[in-house]
Formats: C-alpha cells, sequence, structure tokens
C-alpha cells in the first residue's frame, strides 16, 4: 500500500499527515533529531532507510523539509529528520 503507516499503526493519506508533521513541527511539539545537507545523488528514501530502518517513510522527511515531491530535491537542500516517535504521535 501507498498510505502512509508508522510502526504498523493507522494509515493517514499524506494529505492528512504532512499538513500535521509541519504544523507540529513548527509549534516544537516534534523534534529533529538531525539536518541532512543533500549531496549529488542521495534521495530521501535512502536517508529513511538510513534513520528509521524503513526507506518507505520517505515521505516523513519531504513533509518536515517543505518538499512536495521527494524528487525534487536537489543537492544542497536541507533535509530535517524528525523523531519518528514524536511523528507517531500525532499521524501514527
Amino acid at each position: 500500500s501507498r498510505t502512509p503507516v508508522i510502526n504498523g499503526g493507522s494509515a493517514y493519506g499524506t494529505s492528512y499527515a504532512i499538513p500535521v508533521i509541519r504544523e507540529n513541527i513548527a509549534n516544537g511539539n516534534i523534534q529533529i533529531i538531525d539536518r541532512v545537507i543533500l549531496k549529488e545523488k542521495q534521495r530521501l528514501d535512502t536517508l529513511a532507510g538510513k534513520y528509521y530502518g524503513d526507506s518507505r517513510l520517505w515521505w516523513c522527511l519531504a513533509a518536515s523539509s517543505g518538499i512536495a515531491w521527494g524528487l525534487q530535491c536537489p543537492p544542497g537542500t536541507v533535509i530535517l529528520v524528525p523523531s519518528l516517535a514524536d511523528i507517531q504521535k500525532y499521524v501514527g
């Protein structure tokens, strides 16, 4: 399924999850555990695999970083890596 699910939790469409994630980051409710400046050929799915152990959670990085689509990430883009446990409190 393409519907985002975190750790086997509830499924929420990204139209619901993205604004919730962005709002809670802005309010300081979701901790940012790292910031990554993308290098040539880095992708959000590989970063999600590194940080979360699941490349399918690339959308969490995109939502947190204000990226509308994962393919729109040129080198130099700053990627915010949010706490997955914190995201799960609000959307998962």
